[in-house]
């Protein structure tokens, strides 16, 4: 293969072994000690065109060589790297070029296993390796036929990127990103739920060492304070678990600014409990409404289609489950007013809220709940709670 530039093997006089892995063969020591007594006396800016053939070990598995783990010259991998380095994997797409020697050149794509064939070295794994390590592996191996080379490694194709979304999203699940940000990550989950604490939504890393670098990222006070939301990049196998806002962290915690953003899930779903008469109230006594998430109270009668004429309009209930206490917190709410403008009374509205039309209907409600003294495992408790009160509908409704 010939070579613009000069490639001999360094230390020749101290006979250093040529080769990545095993020995030149009498006839490859024969040609270069010709080509090294033919250029003694030509100075050092003579031009060699050798060709360095390579034998491959005994039960070599790869005609391309045998598969090279970099040691040399690299940086131990640990959790103290930089989290933000990309790490290659198979499907990652490189180009490797070398300064004055084009044959040395060479683009690349990791297989499977996340090997690359190098011109002369063979095959090298890059499992795991930044870009800067990738880099220097290959510089060391080059480094065996060219004193001192220029190389330079860069990224032209991303693998596709899966990771894990878990916590408080609405359908927690192994995704596949078309473009790899944390954003876009909770919004192809369903997006943050009412529950959820942004301020502590956590990435971790798997590492080919099987370390974890893990990272704690707070989204809620750029949203707060109007800030660009931080554009974290994520890899292929990371994990984002967005964690559950604890009772203790609520205070400063703004849900009504969450809701309203574009990292909540787009629609929140809301219970009516109706008994009054007209609209679409009489069609379902205990029905589910979507709304956009952010939506308040008119919104919900206006889609429910209560008619404010025959509904006890002066007050309606909102039941909303509390996760500290286990129980139904009672929010009475003056339509009348909320129609009238009174922002106080036209309160946002929090998924899995459930709104009581019918004074006579949330009296037999708050009745049932004093009987039922046991507090609430989780939510999913408190609304199978009103789902056994839809089959018992005959008797909660009979006046």
């Amino acid at each position: 293969m010939g070579l613009a530039g000069s490639i001999l093997p360094k230390g020749l006089g101290a006979a250093r072994p040529l080769g990545v892995r095993g020995s030149l063969s009498a006839l490859s020591l024969g040609l270069l000690s010709l080509s090294a007594l033919s250029l003694s006396g030509l100075g050092a800016s003579a031009v060699a065109q050798t060709s360095l053939p390579l034998e491959p070990p005994p039960g070599a598995e790869s005609p391309a060589g045998p598969v090279l783990r970099p040691e040399p010259g690299l940086a131990p991998l640990s959790p103290s790297s930089a989290f933000d380095d990309y790490r290659l994997g198979p499907g990652d797409g490189i180009f490797v070029g070398v300064q004055r020697f084009p044959d040395l050149s060479f683009p690349a794509t990791l297989d499977i296993q996340g090997n690359v064939v190098v011109p002369l070295a063979g095959t090298l794994n890059l499992t795991g390796l930044t870009l800067d390590q990738a880099r220097a592996a290959i510089y060391d191996l080059y480094n065996q036929y060219v004193v001192e080379p220029d190389v330079s490694l860069i990224l032209t194709a991303q693998r596709p990127v899966q990771v894990t979304v878990v916590g408080e999203v609405p359908r927690p699940g192994l995704y596949p990103l078309p473009a790899p940000q944390l954003g876009v990550a909770l919004l192809t989950a369903g997006g943050a739920s009412t529950l959820a604490d942004l301020r502590l939504v956590q990435v971790d890393r798997p590492l080919v060492t099987g370390a974890v670098m893990s990272r704690t990222v707070d989204l809620f006070t750029p949203l707060f304070q109007g800030q660009p939301i931080p554009q974290v990049r994520l890899q292929d196998g990371d994990v984002v678990t967005v964690p559950r806002l604890t009772p203790k962290a609520v205070e400063g915690y703004d849900r009504d600014l969450v809701a309203t953003s574009t990292l909540a899930r787009p629609e929140i779903t809301v219970r009516l409990l109706n008994r009054a008469t007209g609209g679409r109230g009489t069609e379902a006594r205990f029905g589910a409404i979507s709304l956009r998430n952010g939506s308040r109270f008119l919104d919900a009668l206006a889609v429910a289609g209560v008619n404010p004429d025959l509904a006890a309009y002066n007050r309606i209930a909102v039941l909303r489950f509390n996760p500290e206490t286990g129980a139904a917190d009672t929010i009475m709410v003056d339509a009348a007013a909320a129609v009238s403008g009174d922002l106080a009374q036209n309160i946002p509205l929090q998924e899995n809220d459930i709104l009581v039309v019918d004074r006579n209907l949330l009296a037999r409600v708050s009745y049932a709940l004093n009987i039922f003294t046991q507090p609430f495992r989780d939510v999913l408790g408190f609304l199978l709670f009103f789902d056994s009160l839809t089959n018992a509908a005959d008797s909660l409704f009979r006046p």
